[in-house]
């Protein structure tokens, strides 16, 4: 039974089927604007059709002046009335295929808004979902270029709508010849199509093994780029070893894909075989009527080019909806990543408006969680209260779990078991995007983006409060520094997309995250162990200096070092998923518990300072 539903979730069914999907790519068409994706896709057809037949008749209609020797002055209408009507069909086809490009690709774009909008967006548990991340990394395939599937699949629909317009035409011309050839090209083509279409789902049937290769691949690439990683390489020698992992993931790669490659080839070879039996059946029937019946030459070259395009429409008709069920496989996943189940409320739940001055109270009550996969809990029964205007520390060694009580109270992961209450409500019940508005953090690992200082300051580019950026940069201490920069607020960050971009010193990094923080200007404040890369001095300095601006407002604060929180008004020490410890700093060394013992070990490293920068 285990091998079973082993098997099963290796072959992944998609979600949606071919016409779902071309259904969905034509209703995006139209409410994205560009309804001429759809006009000049069906005029495409038409006119497909239309220089086919021009063709089909052009040889059969000249042969046919020929003989019955007619005037030269027929023969010369004949062909110049052809000819014009092959210049201006060619010349209407060629201008509006090259018209249609623009459409698609504004089609494709806007998929590309909504990819990126639900990765931004998404609900935290889904950033350390492995299967959200592998549907993105294959959604993010599907968008890439011209020949993607999301842009693709116009000229697709297109051609099989041509296909079909000829496929009734011919059959319309060749009933008259007989019936029973129809039923044999299209017996041939069918089980062409079946068994093609089954070797060319192989891909998408093993679609996570790739993105797995793929994601190995991409990962080292990027970390061998990062510029936070340049002295690590260097230093360490990396290089060999880097190289050593994506030789390996490549081969890995490599070898899916030669295993597609060969599955692929059999389907073309089954194809080729059908085809070979279909012409030779179709084109011995004319040839025996030209001998028994004796057809005229111009009849056996329109019926014999005729059976030539009806196996062409009918081998494209088919071969079409195997590359519509391939891009439809891709089209699938990139719907299944955008409709991925949020486990918060987004669209929904009851809004609420942070106050900066507003009372809240934050309560936990009985909280568990565990990791997804995790066999035994990070935090267990969790309670704990943070009071209007209160400073609370949260200590403990690391991966006690003081992070994971930080991403329960910001409402980035719901508790396994219990709440979180905000004035007594579930923050279960609220909207999670206004939630957030409550907090102004600054995590560990924080986000500079790519631009402008002014920008970073205030986490947007439209209607920024210069007067209040400046004075949120004062405030932080680092007003001087960047009004010596030629360019001021204007500088860039970033070198990785800009660069002319500056590079911060660690402590100019963290004041900006404090100026930041103070712009946002929300009534809780979160530090989760920010300035861990800074001397303990200069983090309890800037701990301290935290706590002066944000008066008034709660604030949480993490760190490893127990003498950089020891101005809060409560301190919880986190061990063994719970609090084994509560109190202000003077009761926690009373007690003479772990908080006790390991303030004592750290205290012997501090060497300068006073009680206010956290020394004994």
């Amino acid at each position: 039974m285990m091998k079973e539903k082993t098997k099963k979730e290796k072959v992944p069914r998609p979600k949606y089927n071919m016409g779902q999907n071309s259904w969905f790519m034509i209703k995006l068409a139209w409410t994205s604007g560009e309804k001429k994706v759809l006009v000049l896709s069906l005029l495409s057809a038409i006119l497909a059709v239309a220089l086919n037949l021009v063709n089909l008749y052009v040889s059969p209609m000249i042969l046919s002046v020929v003989e019955r020797h007619a005037p030269v002055s027929e023969l010369l209408f004949t062909i110049v009335g052809f000819v014009l009507c092959l210049m201006l069909v060619s010349a209407a086809s060629t201008y509006v295929n090259a018209n249609t490009l623009y459409g698609r690709i504004n089609v494709r774009c806007e998929i590309i808004n909504l990819l990126n909008k639900k990765a931004a967006t998404t609900s935290y548990p889904n950033v350390d979902d492995d299967g959200f991340q592998k549907l993105l990394a294959k959604s993010g395939e599907c968008i890439d270029s011209n020949r993607a599937a999301t842009e693709a699949i116009w000229t697709t629909l297109t051609t099989l709508t041509a296909n079909f317009l000829g496929f009734l035409v011919y059959v319309s011309l060749l009933t008259s010849v007989q019936p029973l050839l129809i039923l044999v090209i299209l017996m041939t083509t069918v089980i062409s199509y079946f068994i093609s279409n089954y070797m060319n789902g192989y891909g998408y049937r093993h679609r996570e093994e790739e993105a797995e290769a793929e994601r190995h691949m991409w990962y080292i690439s990027g970390r061998a780029r990062d510029l936070s990683a340049a002295k690590d390489i260097r230093i360490f020698g990396l290089r060999p070893w880097l190289d050593d992992l994506f030789g390996k993931a490549m081969d890995t790669y490599t070898a899916f894909q030669r295993k597609a490659q060969s599955v692929y080839i059999w389907a073309k070879i089954a194809d080729l075989v059908l085809t070979f039996l279909r012409n030779m059946i179709a084109y011995a029937y004319l040839i025996g009527l030209v001998l028994q019946e004796g057809l005229s030459v111009a009849e056996f070259l329109l019926f014999f080019n005729a059976v030539g395009g009806f196996t062409e429409w009918v081998s494209g008709i088919l071969g079409g909806f195997n590359t519509l069920h391939k891009q439809s496989l891709d089209i699938s996943t990139v719907r299944e990543c955008l409709e991925y189940e949020e486990p918060f409320k987004f669209d929904g739940g009851e809004h609420m408006e942070a106050k900066a001055d507003g009372k809240y109270e934050i309560r936990l009550e009985n909280v568990s969680f565990r990791y997804p996969g995790a066999d035994k809990d990070t935090l267990t029964n969790i309670n704990l209260t943070l009071h209007p205007g209160e400073k609370l520390a949260v200590v403990g060694l690391n991966g006690a779990g003081k992070t994971t009580l930080i991403k329960l109270i910001c409402g980035f992961f719901d508790p396994t078991e219990g709440r979180v209450l905000l004035n007594g409500k579930d923050i279960r019940n609220f909207n999670r995007a206004d939630y957030y508005t409550m907090f102004s953090a600054v995590f560990q690992s924080f986000s500079l983006l790519a631009g402008t200082i002014a920008v970073n300051v205030a986490q947007n580019d439209i209607g920024i409060d210069m007067e209040r950026v400046k004075e949120c940069v004062e405030k932080a201490g680092l007003r001087t520094k960047i009004e010596s920069l030629p360019d001021g607020y204007e500088t860039y960050l970033n070198r990785e997309v800009y660069e002319e971009a500056i590079l911060l010193s660690g402590g100019e990094t963290q004041r900006l995250m404090l100026a930041r923080a103070l712009y946002k200007n929300a009534p809780f404040i979160v530090l989760d162990e920010p300035t861990a890369a800074l001397d303990p001095i200069s983090e309890s300095e800037l701990y301290q200096k935290y706590s002066e601006l944000t008066s008034g407002r709660s604030s949480i604060y993490i760190s490893h070092r127990l003498a950089s929180t020891r101005f809060c008004d409560r301190i919880i020490m986190i061990d063994n998923a719970g609090i084994s410890e509560e109190g202000t700093h003077d009761e926690l060394m009373k007690l003479g518990g772990k908080y006790a013992e390991f303030y004592e070990v750290q205290s012997k490293y501090y060497k300068e300072g006073d009680v206010d920068h956290g020394e004994e």
